[in-house]
């Protein structure tokens, strides 16, 4: 893709705006309970398509793509062992500590996998690796029907809250169907304007959905849609790594989590 004069953002850029407005976003997560405006939560609309579009990058540029889906694994498992410990010691009112971000990038990163295993298994004509793809991107879905299923029965119950710790599924992710943008935005990775037009698609979509298609609470309850303000950043971008700091983005998202948590609770917040 041809970079233009105004693409002046590189990897590490786009980054940290990133993780600028998600920090914004979990001050207020964490502290509405002492009176941070609901404004706030705003900035935080475009974090998750963000990152999507960095985990595009990531898959297609990493040296191991299975290196880098375990990476996200792990993120994952970080999260889901250490929130609890945390939460054991400090609590915040009713809030849950159910952030995981790592569980709709892996999710989403799988799916690019699955497609590329069938792209090349077709051009290759190797039913193995077709099938393998397919089954990339369709066991997230099964694995959380059947999670669901378990949950329904008493007995099997705490069988599938131990399940959903180990393995990620779309019923626990935090954007639900919507990390499947990422998908598109891998689908079109060489178009950078159907990249944005799938934003919108996706904007209107989630506020649409959400409302009955009344369009209403876009400024308070339904406020996804402000996910189209990602399209800044995005078009911006020009493909170049900069700076790598990639270990600093995986630890920056559970600690600085736990800390605002923890830092809430000592403050009295939710009392």
């Amino acid at each position: 893709m041809q970079t233009k004069s105004y693409q002046v953002l590189n990897n590490f850029d786009v980054k940290v705006i990133g993780i600028i407005l998600m920090f914004i976003d979990h001050v207020h997560q964490m502290f509405a309970g002492a009176g941070v405006p609901g404004w706030v939560d705003w900035f935080g609309r475009p974090v998750a398509t963000i990152f999507f579009f960095m985990a595009v990058e990531g898959f297609i540029h990493t040296r191991n793509q299975k290196r880098y889906m375990f990476q996200l694994l792990v993120g994952f498992w970080i999260m889901n062992l250490g929130s609890p410990i945390v939460q054991h010691f400090f609590e915040v009112g009713n809030l849950a500590l159910s952030n995981n971000i790592f569980t709709d990038l892996y999710i989403a990163v799988l799916a690019m996998y699955g497609i590329q295993e069938i792209s090349v298994g077709r051009r290759t004509h190797h039913s193995k690796q077709i099938l393998l793809g397919g089954l990339a991107i369709i066991a997230p879905i099964l694995l959380s029907l059947l999670a669901l299923g378990l949950i329904a029965n008493p007995k099997t119950m705490m069988f599938a809250a131990n399940l959903a710790v180990v393995i990620p599924t779309i019923m626990l992710a935090e954007n639900g169907l919507l990390l499947y943008i990422g998908v598109f935005f891998y689908l079109f990775r060489n178009n950078r304007l159907l990249q944005c037009l799938t934003v919108l698609v996706f904007a209107f979509l989630d506020a649409g959905i959400n409302s009955g298609f009344a369009f209403t609470g876009l400024f308070t309850s339904n406020t996804q849609w402000m996910m189209i303000f990602a399209i800044i950043p995005i078009l911006l971008y020009n493909g170049q790594k900069g700076r790598s700091m990639k270990y600093f983005f995986y630890l920056f998202y559970p600690i600085h989590i736990w800390l605002l948590f923890i830092l809430a609770s000592l403050m009295g917040v939710g009392e």
